[in-house]
């Protein structure tokens, strides 16, 4: 049974779940709207929006620990520079999670686009 099991495992061992992860994060805040599918799109969505809340610090040991997450500084210098300043003033909710009508060819999954707000 899985009562009080909050961990999505997306079906992969630990290793590939967080470089799946830390890929999607980065490709979203690269370039502030990624298409995936819904179960991988809930996912992301906490681990970014926590990195958001990180930078919006901007300290040293907040750049620390996004560097910690991300693997290039083109993101993490992103986070700090642009997308911190921006959320500043917002409490929380930086990202929005929309279904798509159409489900993937290849396997029929739920699709989803996930963005930063503006």
């Amino acid at each position: 049974m899985r009562h009080q099991k909050k961990k999505v495992t997306l079906d992969r061992q630990s290793a590939s779940r967080h470089s799946l992860l830390a890929n999607l994060a980065e490709s979203l805040i690269l370039y502030e709207k990624i298409s995936t599918t819904k179960a991988k799109a809930k996912a992301v969505r906490s681990l970014v929006e926590k990195m958001i809340t990180t930078a919006r610090k901007n300290t040293l040991s907040a750049r620390r620990a996004l560097i910690r997450d991300l693997y290039t500084q083109n993101a993490v210098k992103k986070l700090m520079e642009v997308l911190g300043p921006r959320y500043a003033g917002r409490q929380g909710g930086y990202t929005r999670l929309t279904l798509a009508s159409d489900r993937r060819l290849g396997d029929g999954s739920e699709t989803a686009t996930i963005e930063l707000v503006k």
